[in-house]
C-alpha cells in the first residue's frame, strides 16, 4: 500500500478511502493502516468516507480521532457492495438534506425530480406532455424488454420477476441472482447516499420506507449493470452451487469498472438541481467549534445566528 498523498474522490471536494483485510489504529492526530504489504498514514483532514471491508479491525482511539476530524465511517462488504451500518462523523452542513427535504415535500418540485429521474433511464428523450402514468407506462416496457433481449441473448428461460423469499431455495436461477445482485446495488447507493448528507428515507418515486431514496437511485442502473450482471450469472452458473456468490463477484467488477460511486453522487446532485443552489458557505463545515450551535430558523430572515440572548 502506497503513502496516501491524494484520496480517491466520490465526488469533487469529498473524499473516500475503501479498506479491506488491515487494521486501523490513531497515528498522532491521524490514523494508520497496517496490512501485509507494512504502514500507510492516512491524513484524516483531507478524508471525509472511510468505508471498512471485510477483515477489518479498528481501534477506539482511530474511531475518535476518525470522529474528531468529521469523517464518516461506513462498514460495508467487499469493495461496498453491501452496506451494513455507519458511524457519524461531524455535523457539519446540512444543506444537501434540507434541499432533498425542501424538493420531497412540496408536491410541484417532487415532480419535476421524479421527471429527471425518469428521463435519466431512458436513451431517448421522453416528449414533453406525457403524465406521469405515461411516462411509469414506458418504464415499464422499457424494463420488460430489458428482460426478454437478454432472456434472447443469453439463452436463460424467462418468465416474468418473481421470487418467494419464504421459499427461497424453489426460486429460478435467474430470479435469484436479480435478487442478489439488486440487494449489492442498494447497498452501494445507500452508502453513498448517507456519505453525501442525504437521507436515504425522503424518497420520490417511491415513499413509505425507510430506504424509498435508496431504491429511487438504484434504479437509474438496474437495466445497465445489475439485470445484465443477474443473466449472465445464470448462464455461468445455472442451478449450480455457488451462485449469489458469483453474483456478488460480478457486481463488485462492475461497480469498479463503471465508476458507479463517483456517478451516484453527480447523479444525485443532478435530479435534485444542487448545482448552483447549495453554495461554498453552505458546505463549510459547522463544527469548526463544536460547542457553537448552529443557526437559528426565522420565519422572515429564515435563519439567524444561534448563541445569542435575542431578548436583550
Amino acid at each position: 500500500m502506497k503513502d496516501l498523498h491524494e484520496l480517491p474522490k466520490l465526488r469533487d471536494g469529498l473524499s473516500f478511502l475503501y479498506v479491506e483485510h488491515c487494521k486501523i489504529d490513531q497515528d498522532m492526530q491521524s490514523i494508520s493502516i497496517r496490512d501485509a504489504e507494512g504502514r500507510t498514514p492516512v491524513p484524516c483532514a483531507a478524508l471525509s468516507v472511510l468505508m471498512l471491508g471485510p477483515g477489518t479491525r479498528i481501534t477506539h482511539a482511530a474511531i475518535r480521532t476518525l470522529a474528531e476530524n468529521g469523517c464518516l465511517v461506513v462498514w460495508c462488504g467487499e469493495n461496498s457492495v453491501r452496506f451494513y451500518a455507519q458511524g457519524l462523523g461531524e455535523t457539519r452542513s446540512a444543506a444537501r438534506l434540507l434541499r432533498q427535504a425542501k424538493l420531497c415535500a412540496n408536491s410541484d418540485l417532487r415532480l419535476q425530480v421524479v421527471m429527471r429521474m425518469y428521463r435519466k433511464r431512458f436513451q431517448e428523450v421522453i416528449p414533453e406532455g406525457l403524465s406521469l402514468n405515461q411516462i411509469r407506462g414506458k418504464e415499464g416496457i422499457r424494463v420488460r424488454e430489458t428482460y426478454a433481449r437478454l432472456a434472447e441473448e443469453t439463452g436463460v428461460p424467462w418468465t416474468g420477476r418473481s421470487y418467494n423469499r419464504k421459499n427461497w431455495s424453489e426460486t429460478d436461477p435467474v430470479n435469484k441472482a436479480l435478487s442478489v445482485a439488486n440487494s449489492c446495488l442498494y447497498g452501494i447507493c445507500h452508502a453513498a447516499i448517507v456519505s453525501l448528507g442525504y437521507s436515504p428515507g425522503l424518497g420520490f418515486i417511491h415513499t413509505g420506507k425507510q430506504l424509498s431514496f435508496v431504491y429511487d437511485i438504484a434504479d437509474l442502473y438496474k437495466t445497465e449493470i445489475t439485470i445484465p450482471a443477474a443473466f449472465q450469472a445464470a448462464v455461468d452458473i445455472g442451478e449450480a452451487g455457488g451462485l449469489e456468490r458469483e453474483v456478488r463477484l460480478a457486481c463488485r467488477d462492475l461497480f469498479k469498472e463503471t465508476r458507479l460511486l463517483a456517478r451516484i453522487a453527480e447523479d444525485i446532485d443532478d435530479v435534485l438541481s444542487v448545482q448552483g443552489v447549495i453554495t461554498e458557505i453552505d458546505e463549510k463545515d459547522m463544527d469548526s467549534d463544536a460547542a457553537l450551535p448552529g443557526g437559528v430558523w426565522d420565519p422572515e430572515a429564515k435563519q439567524v445566528e444561534g448563541g445569542i440572548n435575542y431578548g436583550t
